[in-house]
């Protein structure tokens, strides 16, 4: 038999699950939101799981998660809507394992935390949470250490 050749699994090679979010701007006028979301509630095949709203005085930034990000886009691109995208962790929280745990920890990598909401959809009974980090491969390394869940799009159908 030859020998096995293959090289063992490293966490530099590790590459964390992460979701893509899309940030879409909206003028800032009563029932914009509503005309958004009710976009996604006409399509079977996307489903919302997260959102955060910045408002200004003339405009807002919402921030979206879905199930399916393809789906999402094809229907913002179909609508014409601007927005952008950007890949972020989703971290499952629990009883031994806070949002207070996930700032300590990334803190003493001297990782920033960019924002963070919560998502909509509850796994194994437990809140997630989505963080936007400087280094999603740095970060998703330190959290599954410390024994966080990561999910990935798929987690999220």
């Amino acid at each position: 038999m030859p020998p096995d050749i293959t090289e063992p699994s490293t966490e530099r090679s590790y590459a964390p699950p992460s979701v893509r979010q899309f940030s879409v701007f909206l003028d800032n006028r009563v029932g914009k939101l509503l005309e958004l979301v009710q976009l996604f509630d006409d399509a079977p095949e996307v489903n919302l799981r997260a959102f955060s709203v910045l408002d200004s005085s003339d405009h807002a930034v919402v921030r979206l998660i879905f199930d399916n990000a393809d789906a999402a886009r094809h229907l913002m691109r179909r609508r014409q809507l601007a927005f952008s995208e950007v890949d972020l962790l989703i971290v499952e929280l629990s009883q031994h394992l806070s949002l207070t745990h996930i700032c300590l920890f990334l803190l003493g990598a001297e990782l920033n935390i960019r924002f963070a909401y919560p998502v909509m959809h509850i796994t194994n009974d437990n809140p997630l949470v989505a963080v936007a980090v400087d280094d999603n491969t740095l970060a998703g390394q330190i959290l599954r250490r410390k024994g966080f869940r990561l999910l990935g799009e798929e987690d999220l159908s």
